[in-house]
């Protein structure tokens, strides 16, 4: 008999007709399962897996990472191509970088950005050459911008009026010349989290075109004065340290559509045409940041590399074309759409129980008999809000299968939910796991590869967990998990007291 989908599951959550299927769009492309229903990355069973290195473990398919890679290094190239010679692909640090990664990005020929002194320090580390690197940030260090300015980095993206005339006076000091582009907001709206849509002007990044008076034109061209962007633009063309590259900007983050791209193509375009008419001087490079979505759950459905890149470039063309304006070099910033779906996460389920929830618990209006209530499945794992902090930031949705055996019973409503001392500890809200899923079952969750890791703490003192790479049918740590003994090593230890006494011990015994 077949299982019948929750009143308390989202819409857009369906039952799986078969569990033993994976949704290809939301794994990395070596991910299936083996001929005893166990998950397995390239043929290497997580069974194994979790043998060696335990759980909670992060699990990177290497081969999916350079094929994402090189992937937005081909599209965008072949869009721009006649354009203006190509696209320059920054890989964004910060959505997952250690060392080891930081090897492949230079080895499949993209940038590197960076969003702070210890991603620069890691990137340096690796043997990326500065001039494929760049350095972002709202509130730089004159340390952080010095070791940028001598380790050559081929831009520094500043975000501020007087982050212009700090870059430049540390370039003058040093001797040198800072290369530089200005991040502006082009007040596109993507449709995302408000965490995590930076294009606005009410939050903290870059320079608005918006004038004293109001709003500028979409085609940039206001007279100049009053905008702090213009004013950062005029600041950096006149200041001896600044070699002023051109402009950046990045509207958000987990974008499906193309058409906030264009827009901000567009408004960018305007302004640098006013810089030419203000100042005569045509800024070479454009970069358009990232933020191309990718499929966490099966409701999401991402834009290939290619497509996108095609529509930005005819509008990129077609503006240049109105305006008269040379093309700029053009770059993009891409981060969770190359990492996020080369990995998982590998949990060891523990606790289960099932609970009667009110239908209307999931926001639904349909059922108005509230004396009606319905199952809902928890399975706790052995890691949670210390490895993902995405779910209690913002909402974030993710999917999970049963990695460790062939799924036999019927699917049911779950919840997976982590081991931390917090009701909001959520893996996964929405998920159907098999109704005897239970303790010592292996549990996937894909798409993890990107702000998890780098989000991970030590929250109830638990170590971060290990990060392993799967490539040519082997596995190989790149990532070594903490242990308790990391922790108390930056644990300050008090003197033992002499002589020693018993809490609650007279004090004149």
């Amino acid at each position: 008999m077949a299982a019948e989908a929750s009143p308390l599951a989202p819409d857009w959550l369906s039952v799986p007709a078969d569990q033993e299927r994976l949704d290809a769009k939301l794994w990395a492309e070596d991910v299936d399962r083996g001929a005893d229903g166990v998950l397995q990355i390239d043929g290497v069973s997580v069974r194994d897996l979790a043998e060696q290195y335990g759980t909670p473990l992060f699990v990177m398919s290497e081969r999916d990472f350079r094929a994402r890679a090189a992937t937005f290094r081909t599209a965008f190239d072949e869009a721009f191509r006649d354009l203006c010679g190509g696209v320059d692909v920054f890989y964004a640090g910060k959505s997952f970088l250690c060392t080891e990664v930081a090897h492949w990005v230079r080895e499949e020929g993209l940038g590197l950005d960076t969003c702070s002194g210890g991603e620069l320090a890691v990137a340096l580390r690796a043997g990326m050459p500065g001039h494929r690197l760049g350095l972002h940030g709202n509130n730089k260090s004159a340390a952080e911008i010095t070791r940028a300015i001598d380790a050559g980095l081929g831009r520094i993206v500043v975000d501020s009026l007087q982050e212009v005339t700090l870059v430049g006076d540390l370039a003058v000091q040093r001797g040198s010349t800072a290369n530089v582009m200005i991040r502006l907001t082009p007040g596109v709206h993507a449709h995302t989290h408000e965490f995590i849509a930076t294009a606005h002007e009410d939050q903290k990044f870059g320079l608005s075109l918006t004038t004293d008076q109001g709003p500028g034109q979409d085609d940039g061209h206001d007279d100049g004065a009053s905008s702090p962007a213009a004013r950062a633009v005029s600041d950096a063309l006149a200041h001896p340290g600044i070699n002023l590259l051109g402009v950046h900007c990045h509207i958000g983050s987990q974008i499906f559509e193309p058409e906030g791209f264009e827009l901000a193509a567009q408004r960018l375009l305007g302004f640098l045409a006013g810089v030419r008419d203000r100042h005569g001087v045509e800024l070479p490079e454009l970069d358009l940041g990232g933020g191309y979505g990718i499929a966490y759950t099966e409701a999401d459905e991402p834009r290939p590399a290619a497509e996108i890149a095609r529509a930005m470039a005819a509008v990129v063309g077609s503006t240049c074309r109105e305006l008269g304006l040379r093309v700029p070099r053009i770059s993009i910033e891409p981060g969770r759409a190359i990492v996020g779906p080369t990995t998982f996460t590998l949990y060891t389920a523990g606790t289960t129980k099932t609970v009667r929830v009110d239908a209307s618990a999931n926001g639904s209006e349909v059922v108005q008999d509230t004396s009606v209530t319905h199952p809902r499945r928890y399975v706790s794992v052995d890691g949670g809000m210390s490895d993902n902090a995405r779910p209690v930031l913002y909402g974030a949705d993710y999917s999970a299968v049963l990695a460790s055996r062939t799924p036999e019973a019927d699917p049911v409503l779950s919840r997976v939910v982590g081991k931390h001392c917090e009701s909001g500890d959520i893996v996964v809200r929405d998920v159907y796991l098999p109704e005897d899923t239970g303790a010592g079952d292996l549990l996937a969750v894909p798409g993890t590869g990107a702000y998890c890791w780098v989000l991970s703490s030590n929250y109830n003192y638990l170590t971060r967990p290990p990060v392993v790479a799967v490539a040519d049918g082997a596995a190989r740590l790149i990532v070594r998990g903490e242990t308790e003994e990391d922790l108390f090593r930056r644990d300050v230890q008090r003197e033992p007291a002499l002589p020693a006494t018993e809490p609650g011990a007279p004090r004149n015994a």
